[in-house]
């Protein structure tokens, strides 16, 4: 009987390796930091950075994650973050998938929008980086952010938690004087 018991033990524990697997490749094809695989996953980190860099072909990126929520309240930031949030909160409220894979999927989603009118956009060039869109979630799981309706467009934004939701216009309805006019956007006219 305890044979039975070790065996099945030892295929959950092989299917649940195989699955975590299969999550922190879907997670480093679209940029994922190796701190990112850590959390979600139980694989190891000697294990995480050989998948690493069997993946990327180069060794996983050093220093700690981004831990500001200024960064999501810039115009642009704001926009996408606002967009990919929106999206996450759909898959998880309304489709079976949730946690790790609503935050897979949804960032796949946001990447297809992301590049409407203006050809594929990869996840290394995307506003919203994987790595920042999981600290988005943990920032709202923690309360440090919230979602905000503009009182134009009643579009959902991210904003500072606590801050007043009445009266509130998004980046988009009110963009700030010198938005778009960066050195990428003006030569993208010429």
């Amino acid at each position: 009987m305890s044979l039975v018991k070790s065996r099945t033990r030892e295929a959950r524990s092989v299917s649940r390796e195989a699955e975590d697997i299969f999550l922190a490749s879907e997670m480093v094809e679209l940029g994922a930091r190796l701190q990112v695989l850590q959390a979600e996953t139980e694989l190891s980190y000697d294990r995480l950075a050989r998948l690493y860099r069997e993946i990327r072909g180069s060794s996983p990126p050093k220093g700690m994650l981004p831990f500001s929520v200024d960064w999501y309240m810039t115009w642009l930031p704001n926009i996408h973050s606002s967009l990919f949030y929106s999206i996450y909160q759909y898959l998880d409220t309304h489709t079976p998938v949730k946690k790790t894979k609503a935050l897979i999927e949804a960032y796949r989603l946001y990447l297809e929008q992301a590049a409407l009118g203006q050809g594929p956009v990869s996840a290394d060039d995307a506003v919203l980086s994987f790595t920042r869109a999981w600290m988005l979630l943990r920032f709202f799981d923690s309360s440090m952010v919230q979602l905000s309706h503009c009182v134009h467009c009643h579009g959902g934004f991210v904003a500072y938690a606590h801050d007043p939701r009445q009266d509130y216009v998004c980046a988009i309805c009110k963009p700030p004087p010198r938005a778009g006019k960066t050195r990428k956007a003006k030569a993208a006219t010429v």
